[in-house]
């Protein structure tokens, strides 16, 4: 309301799911079986996921302004919420009165070793990123946790001198060892939890799993390489 002295939201947060929220009894949803007794409880469900993607994508091309875009899709997590989004990114040129070309590449950062950050970021695959010299692109991430990762893949990107640059995440994780970083689009802030589904994986496994669960300690063991 205009003029009120209540403080707004921080719709730039994301949807924020606090710490002590106990997340849903998995009895309430259908996931593989084969992953019965590995899984604390589901998260995030997989319909208010894609729900939240359409309202990035609506977000993503009011700020960008129709112009085209150079989508740079973080695998292999990043893969289904990049796949979702650009989708949703398509519709709505399709609707509007201008067409906006997307084009998409794809990059692995390999950062994570059972549930633990490696610290230092392997950078895997992706074409020249030269081909990024003046273009808008938009950075498509699935988890941002300490932001070191995300920070520096931007300083490699930059050096190629693109007219913008713009990271969309769609989990940010709250964690002590945060550098501060926050993506210019988060669809979750969330409590610091290994979170499994949607296509992230512990080591591997749970990419078909289509809701964001955690992952218990069992299944940790279970999966552990």
């Amino acid at each position: 309301m205009a003029g009120s002295s209540e403080e707004a939201p921080d719709y730039g947060r994301g949807v924020v799911i606090m710490d002590d929220w106990p997340g849903y009894d998995l009895n309430l949803f259908t996931y593989p079986q084969h992953y019965y007794g590995d899984l604390e409880c589901v998260l995030i469900p997989h319909g208010i996921i894609v729900d939240r993607i359409e309202r990035l994508a609506k977000d993503i091309m009011k700020d960008i302004g129709y112009s085209d875009i150079m989508v740079l899709c973080v695998l292999k997590g990043g893969y289904k919420f990049c796949a979702d989004l650009v989708e949703h990114l398509k519709n709505i040129s399709r609707n509007s009165d201008r067409f906006v070309s997307m084009k998409v590449d794809f990059i692995r950062l390999k950062s994570y070793r059972n549930d633990q950050s490696m610290g230092e970021m392997q950078i895997i695959g992706g074409d020249d990123l030269s081909t990024l010299a003046g273009k808008n692109v938009l950075i498509v991430e699935d988890v941002v946790g300490t932001g070191r990762t995300m920070k520096a893949l931007l300083s490699n990107i930059e050096k190629y001198k693109p007219n913008m640059v713009k990271v969309a995440s769609l989990l940010v994780k709250r964690t002590p060892r945060s550098d501060g970083f926050r993506p210019d689009y988060a669809g979750f802030e969330i409590p610091n939890l290994f979170v499994v589904g949607y296509a992230l994986d512990y080591n591997e496994y749970f990419r078909d799993l289509n809701h964001i669960c955690v992952i218990n300690e069992h299944g940790k063991e279970k999966y552990r390489v």
